[in-house]
């Protein structure tokens, strides 16, 4: 990982988190948008992303997706690996993230959020730790607390679940 802050200050910033928010497009994607022939959308997902999603979670850390699109895949993808906390359509990333800040009564110090294009960008400047991948927008590696060494779509989740875990002492 790549730090923009003291690591010392990501891995503190780290401990605190009880929420971890993702955008897809970009983080739990490659960005590319797939549509076959008939017009249906298909994304790719990595495993590694979704193991520590589930580890994340089982570690007592909630995770939540924000996209501003709208998708089945998205929903399936959720529901498979447990996510009850999905908005989808949501351009406004910042305000979604607030929702579920009020929803969770937790504060901005204990939300992580990672995205990789400017609709992020506001609610990465705003939560306790923001990360970006390598393939996001110069802008958001720039807000970003880290940037993952691996591309979104694979493996920079879990390179950021491994983080939280570590950093509180649950991998």
């Amino acid at each position: 990982m790549q730090y923009n802050q003291e690591q010392i200050a990501v891995t503190n910033a780290a401990q605190k988190i009880e929420l971890l928010l993702l955008d897809v497009d970009g983080v739990l994607t490659d960005g590319r948008l797939y549509f076959s022939k008939a017009g249906e959308e298909l994304k790719a997902f990595h495993t590694l992303d979704g193991h520590g999603i589930k580890m994340l979670k089982n570690a007592s850390v909630e995770v939540g997706i924000i996209t501003g699109r709208i998708s089945k895949i998205v929903e399936h993808r959720a529901e498979n690996l447990g996510i009850d906390l999905l908005l989808q359509g949501r351009e406004d990333k910042l305000e979604a993230t607030m929702e579920f800040i009020f929803d969770k009564s937790l504060t901005l110090e204990q939300v992580a959020y990672v995205g990789d294009d400017l609709p992020d960008l506001p609610a990465i400047q705003q939560v306790g730790l923001g990360f970006s991948v390598p393939n996001g927008h110069e802008d958001i590696q720039k807000a970003a607390a880290a940037i993952t060494e691996n591309s979104g779509g694979h493996g920079a989740v879990r390179e950021i679940t491994d983080f939280i875990l570590k950093s509180q002492n649950k991998y």
